[in-house]
């Protein structure tokens, strides 16, 4: 049964995305869905009706070994130490690290002076003709030196402007099924701006960008939170329209596609996957020598 919100929602979007007509549908199909076990779709994990695909896929033929990742250093430590947290301690959010944080994910880092189109932004992630249509939003539930509230990142300002109120209960309503990310130090809202990206490329194909685009800032924010020694999440399970009213967009020319944010580590504990805190175990992934 097609979801009266839906029928709006395809409506509103109209003349608005008529250039990307075939992504209007799939956007409009796959907004505001349940992400609870009374989902008509949902399967329990292990569903033995179904074969579980292969983690890995390996090729008939010879494989040539390559040599040994370099793995110390910096650089090799934090792309390793990445991992989804579901557990914070209750330390705030710490200003500096948190400022580092949004210009390193979102920040204007350079301008870029180009024939046709004048100067263009360079950011730490690439864009599709360097459109740069993600936009920044920030739940500071508790972070040091800022008022609790939801904020605007200005990518060219470097600056927070406030634009509502925001408190733990608002943030699990948003997040369905997920209260555990209500107790980290802040929750970022990634949205884009449809037309920035639709002005430069007219086809439907190009709907692939903002959501591609979107995980490259993502990954950005997970790794730069991992390098400052926070404890980041990153989730697509998400409560589309009611974020969108609580951030003042029309779900039409600006559209939020994913969630992430970050929290104090809890003391004592190397990786905390759940709520519950527990320690657990990592297997190493053995590579074999050339």
């Amino acid at each position: 049964m097609s979801n009266p919100r839906n029928r709006r929602d395809r409506r509103a979007l109209g003349s608005a995305w008529d250039t990307w007509l075939p992504a209007r549908f799939f956007h409009v199909a796959t907004k505001d869905v349940r992400f609870d076990s009374q989902t008509e779709n949902y399967r329990p994990r292990g569903d033995q009706t179904l074969s579980r695909p292969p983690l890995t896929k390996r090729m008939p033929g010879r494989l040539l070994r390559l040599a040994k990742p370099a793995r110390a250093g910096e650089f090799g430590s934090v792309l390793l130490g990445r991992r989804t947290w579901r557990a914070f301690g209750p330390q705030p959010v710490p200003f500096a690290e948190l400022s580092t944080l949004l210009n390193f994910t979102a920040g204007v880092q350079a301008w870029a002076e180009t024939r046709t189109e004048g100067f263009v932004a360079l950011k730490t992630s690439p864009s599709a003709g360097a459109r740069h249509p993600i936009e920044t939003y920030v739940a500071a539930l508790a972070c040091c030196e800022i008022p609790q509230g939801l904020y605007h990142y200005s990518a060219d300002r470097h600056g927070l402007t406030r634009i509502n109120t925001i408190n733990r209960v608002g943030v699990r309503a948003m997040l369905p099924q997920q209260p555990w990310y209500a107790a980290s130090g802040a929750v970022v809202f990634f949205t884009a701006v449809v037309g920035r990206t639709m002005w430069r490329y007219p086809y439907p194909r190009a709907y692939r960008a903002l959501l591609i685009e979107c995980g490259h800032v993502c990954q950005t924010f997970c790794l730069t939170a991992t390098w400052l020694g926070l404890a980041p999440f990153c989730t697509m399970a998400l409560a589309d329209s009611a974020i969108e009213r609580k951030l003042g967009i029309d779900g039409v020319t600006e559209i939020v596609l994913y969630v992430a944010g970050v929290g104090s580590r809890p003391t004592g504990i190397d990786w905390a996957p759940k709520a519950d805190r527990q320690r657990r175990s990592l297997k190493p992934h053995l590579i074999r020598s050339s």
